[in-house]
């Protein structure tokens, strides 16, 4: 009953995002800080990629179970300073979705990658996810408290998709795959959507 309760109540604080609202137009009156904390959790897409990665990083080796959460955060500082630099990207909003699909793929195919592969597809995936951040970062905004608010966010929904990828592993296989199948699904249809 423990397990239940606590996938049911991850699964709703996942869910409260509303869909595509971290993307360009939406604004964020409050400082630097609060609005790089709220982005990464605004939009569906954003909200279930960092979720998934740190779903899928708790069946990996040690090495890349313990550095995933840096190479998210490195992937969108990095990311968010190309956008800072006023470098385009091409394709990030499909990026940005496909890191989606990806994700649930490796979950559903229960994908163990060697770190070298999987550090650089997470980090190359959160590129993208923080040029669009930086793309997006409010006019005013302090650019250091807008990265550790967007950090901190990223990282919490990270250890979120870890915490619920730790619960998963003590259950049947079929349910962690199950998410990784909904995940794929749910990204399929924002690509379409």
């Amino acid at each position: 009953m423990k397990l239940t309760s606590k996938l049911l109540t991850t699964a709703a604080l996942l869910l409260t995002a509303t869909a595509a609202v971290a993307h360009p137009g939406h604004d964020h009156s409050t400082s630097g800080f609060t609005s790089g904390l709220l982005h990464p959790m605004l939009g569906l897409d954003h909200l279930l990629a960092m979720a998934a990665i740190g779903f899928w990083s708790v069946r990996q080796g040690d090495f890349m179970k313990k550095a995933t959460p840096l190479f998210v955060v490195g992937g969108m500082i990095l990311g968010a300073g190309l956008a800072f630099a006023g470098v385009a990207l091409p394709g990030v909003e499909t990026a940005i979705v496909l890191s989606v699909i990806v994700a649930g793929i490796l979950i559903a195919a229960m994908a163990k990658l060697p770190t070298a592969v999987g550090g650089s597809l997470v980090v190359a995936f959160m590129v993208f996810h923080g040029h669009a951040h930086g793309t997006e970062m409010p006019a005013g905004a302090a650019l250091a408290a807008y990265l550790v608010g967007f950090s901190i966010a990223t990282l919490a929904i990270t250890f979120a998709g870890r915490g619920l990828g730790a619960l998963l592993q003590k259950t049947d296989n079929r349910v962690a795959r199950g998410v990784g199948g909904a995940l794929a699904g749910v990204g399929g249809y924002l690509m379409v959507g």
